[in-house]
């Protein structure tokens, strides 16, 4: 199942997974034990991304632990559930943000806009307004949920919960905005530990779209 926005890091003909100076060495693909190799190759041709991300590298130091990071990855990350896309990657931008994680706030805001974020509402994100007219009330109790889950969830009370669910969202969604929250806060530590930088993503985004919109006009100025 090739992701978009895999795609869109294909044709941007840019190796991401490039060795990168770290805080600990990473596991890369010319290293890789037969096991680790197999899980490399499964990403690589699953998901539709040319390389290996930096972060599957760093999980790659414990096999098992880049397998069930994998499994997590694809059934809870990278696919529809009681949460859609955009909103898992809205959670995972706002939790990499809070973190200071700049590799995955960078890479999650890029899926965020592949996944129809508008860079108004990636900028608010970044800012920290989640009070921006920019989201719906729905997504600014979510935002403002998760953020609390992130920064003190030993304060998370019923209450909590209640506000949730009178803003329109059900009882599995809200579980789910824990799971990707505790998961992005994972991620973000290991990421941040082994001292991985932003990719750039974003600006390719941004780039890759003022490119087509520059052809677009070409190509009308050309018909008439």
């Amino acid at each position: 199942m090739p992701l978009p926005e895999y795609e869109k890091i294909a044709r941007a003909a840019r190796d991401f997974g490039s060795p990168v100076p770290t805080n600990l060495s990473l596991i890369e693909e010319s290293e890789a034990t037969r096991e680790v190799a197999a899980l490399y190759d499964h990403f690589r041709t699953h998901f539709g991304r040319p390389d290996v991300p930096l972060i599957l590298k760093c999980f790659a130091t414990h096999p098992p632990l880049l397998r069930h990071m994998m499994d997590l990855a694809e059934d809870l990350i990278f696919a529809d559930g009681s949460l859609g896309r955009k909103h898992k990657e809205m959670i995972a931008t706002l939790v990499s943000t809070l973190n200071s994680c700049a590799y995955c706030a960078d890479s999650h805001g890029f899926f965020l806009r592949v996944h129809g974020g508008s860079s108004q509402v990636v900028a608010a994100i970044q800012a920290d307004e989640l009070g921006s007219p920019e989201f719906t009330p729905s997504e600014q109790a979510l935002l403002g949920f998760v953020r609390k889950v992130n920064v003190s969830s030993n304060e998370i009370t019923s209450e909590d919960v209640d506000r949730m669910l009178q803003s329109g969202w059900n009882g599995l969604q809200v579980a789910e905005a824990v799971h990707v929250t505790a998961l992005f806060a994972t991620f973000n530590r290991v990421v941040n530990a082994f001292g991985l930088g932003s990719q750039g993503l974003l600006a390719l985004y941004d780039g890759d779209t003022q490119s087509s919109l520059n052809e677009n006009t070409s190509a009308e100025r050309t018909d008439r």
